[in-house]
Order: C-alpha cells, then structure tokens, then sequence
C-alpha cells in the first residue's frame, strides 16, 4: 500500500465579520506526528491585520519542501558515491507570476543549495552539479509539480 501523508489545517472565524471579508486567515497545520505550525496566508496577497506575517504562508511552504525534498535526495546520493557532507543550506526563493491563462502561480522556484564537505574528499564543479541533477531526478515533488525548478549549487 502507497504511503499516505496528512495534514490537519484549522482555523475558524473567532467572532471576526466574515462577510465582510474583516477575518484573520491565520490557522493551524498539525502534521501527523505531532507538530503544530502557525500558518497564513501571504501578506503579499492578503493586506495585514487579516494575515500573519509571523506565520508561514503556502506559498514559502512550498517553496521550503521543494528544498527540503531535493536536500535529502542530495544527501542519500552523496552518501552513496563517498562523499561526507558536514552540513547543507539552501537559500531557496519562488517567484510569482501567471501562467497561460492568467492565473497567479509560483512560476519559478530557485534552489542555491551550499553543501560543506568533510575530510580531504570534496566533489568539483562538474560533480557537485552532476549530484544535484540528480536529486533534481529523484525528487518526488520535483517530480509533482509544473514550474520550473532550477538548481544554483554554490561550491564551496
């Protein structure tokens, strides 16, 4: 059977004027081990005070698990070939644009992943892209999702 992954979201109205739009969309996401995260919509799209700034929003989650996705399939593959990365960061961004007919989308997701390798063995510009291409292959929402997705490795 096909693993299945939930998520709980929650939010209610708190006495706020809901047909009058004057409601808070911040809300909860409770994942299924446990974790509660504060969650809202963007202030880009919904003004303040009706979202929260301090939450996180769909549109950087989204962004954040295509990062998060790619940096454990980098991981396992550089594992596998013998390299020992000491530790990893992404400055990841998505831009906003519209598609074909119109509608607001993440057009373009850019990872700048920044992996620091331990011992005297590191890979070179050709492999370090080599291994991040194919994460890129091997990621499961890369894989599920239509915007382009590109890869900037920095080499240390």
């Amino acid at each position: 059977m096909a693993p299945v992954h939930t998520a709980l979201i929650h939010w209610d109205v708190g006495g706020a004027d809901f047909q009058g739009k004057r409601y808070s969309r911040a809300h909860t996401w409770t994942f299924d081990g446990g974790v509660v995260v504060p969650a809202s919509s963007s202030p880009h799209v919904v003004p303040l005070p009706m979202s929260d700034a301090a939450a996180v929003d769909p549109e950087e989650a989204f962004v954040a698990s295509l990062s998060s996705c790619h940096m454990l399939w980098f991981l396992d593959i550089a594992s596998r070939a013998g390299y020992a990365v000491d530790s990893y960061e992404d400055a990841a961004s998505g831009r906003m644009g519209r598609n074909a007919a119109g509608k607001r989308v993440v057009d373009v997701v850019t990872l700048r992943p920044r992996a620091r390798f331990a011992g005297a063995r590191a890979p070179d510009a050709a492999t370090l892209a080599a291994l991040h291409h194919q994460a890129h292959e091997e990621c499961f929402l890369a894989n599920s999702v239509r915007c382009e997705i590109r890869c900037e490795p920095l080499l240390e």
